[in-house]
């Protein structure tokens, strides 16, 4: 025998000793692709290439790793604003089936490069284990499946039969009980959750100290719940946040400190230095009308993806616009990070703190107070949105984009991803 056919019946026997050593087999298949970016983007309909490597064989009793490797997704980066990198993380569903049927819970890291605008997707691999309980053959085949970018969600479902992409052979083996199909470390959507019901009404007496002893000049709020949603092109997003407003009293006037009570969610991507700056419009009730804005610092440093945010104090100045009691409450939000502004609009609002207050020259009675920095508010009472030059939805849909967008920098900050811990 020749040489070259020594070679290749070594070949063929490692291959046969690795098959049933249980190696890793791998096959593509590709599958017409429906997805749904968030609201104000069209759907877009593409063929999703996925690449399924699992072992070949394996007992009863082992726990597998499957790996979805992604060689084409359905949809691409549209061509308006380019995606950071590590910003998108893809998750999704292999279905198990014949000897063994389960739905294998899949997950990707949040690491890509660079997205330019208008480019391919670039999907990290997705990991999934399974338990085998019952000897045969057991098919893998890829379901729908969600990019995660940034906080927002595009969804994306087969429209046609998918072919299966792998194999595994069980053999009798140490009895396994029922199927598991864990959930891996992680979550591809970081979606909000409010931490309470906010009250619809708050009845002022109940509010933290109040300006009728002449002496006093620290007043401290009681904290609120206050639930709010904002609207961008990339869809509603819903959050409750934990609000306190104190005051501190110098001449006729107070300087208001609104604290956010909670950390708030992971940076969903690397935010460099001063490129985060948020605001509020306080609004005013009982004998004072009109609303005071308040702002913090932007980031002092950068913050890295997957590192907690946290919202540093908001301070302005109220000058009072009437004699009597007034009541101080959590008003819009105001976002401004990386070039855009975005607001956010309280469903209802509470009463935080209540002074006595007596009238000054310019007050806020009816109008809006400026805080030290000089920003004001043309924002009634009513809690409405502050006109902050964002209200324009032509302009915001610019900044749209299918898995994510800078807009939501703002925004998800604070107000769509409630923190994992109190301060």
């Amino acid at each position: 025998m020749s040489a070259a056919g020594v070679a290749l019946v070594l070949g063929g026997a490692g291959a046969l000793l690795g098959l049933a050593a249980g190696s890793a087999q791998a096959a593509e298949v590709s599958f017409a692709t429906h997805c749904v970016p968030p609201a104000g983007i069209a759907p877009v309909d593409g063929t999703t290439k996925v690449e399924v490597t699992a072992p070949a064989t394996a007992k009863v009793g082992d726990t597998v790793t499957v790996v979805w490797k992604f060689a084409q997704a359905a949809s691409k980066n549209p061509d308006i604003i380019d995606l950071p990198a590590n910003s998108v993380q893809p998750s999704g569903t292999l279905k198990a089936a014949g000897a063994q049927a389960a739905a294998i819970a899949m997950q990707g890291a949040r690491e890509n490069p660079a997205i330019p605008k208008g480019a391919a997707m670039v999907l990290s691999d997705m990991k999934g284990t399974l338990k085998l309980t019952t000897p045969g053959e057991v098919t893998l085949t890829p379901d729908a499946y969600t990019v995660n970018a940034m906080s927002t969600d595009t969804k994306c479902t087969p429209t046609e039969t998918v072919q299966k992409a792998a194999t595994i052979e069980v053999s009798p083996g140490g009895g396994g009980s029922s199927s598991t199909t864990p959930d891996p470390t992680g979550s591809a959507s970081q979606s909000a959750s409010p931490s309470a019901s906010a009250p619809g009404t708050s009845d002022p007496s109940a509010s933290a100290s109040d300006g009728t002893g002449s002496d006093q000049s620290d007043f401290t709020g009681k904290q609120v719940d206050i639930p709010y949603t904002c609207q961008s092109p990339i869809g509603e997003k819903k959050a409750t946040s934990p609000i306190q407003i104190n005051a501190r009293k110098s001449g006729g006037s107070f300087g208001l400190t609104v604290k956010f009570k909670k950390s708030v969610m992971d940076s969903p991507a690397d935010i460099p230095k001063g490129s985060v700056k948020p605001s509020m419009e306080v609004v005013l009730g009982g004998a004072d009308k009109g609303t005071v804005h308040v702002e913090g610092p932007t980031n002092a440093k950068d913050i890295k993806s997957g590192d907690p945010i946290e919202i540093p104090d908001l301070t302005g100045t109220y000058k009072p616009g009437a004699d009597g009691s007034s009541t101080l409450s959590p008003g819009v939000l105001t976002i401004n990070a990386l070039g855009t502004t975005t607001t956010c609009k309280p469903d209802r609002t509470a009463v935080s703190l209540t002074l006595d207050t007596s009238a000054q020259a310019s007050g806020a009675s009816g109008g809006s107070s400026s805080t030290s920095g000089g920003g004001t508010s043309s924002s009634s009472s009513s809690g409405g949105l502050a006109q902050t030059g964002s209200d324009d939805h032509g302009a915001l849909k610019a900044l749209g984009l299918v898995a994510g967008t800078a807009v939501l920098l703002g925004a998800a900050v604070f107000t769509f991803m409630p923190g994992r811990r109190a301060r």
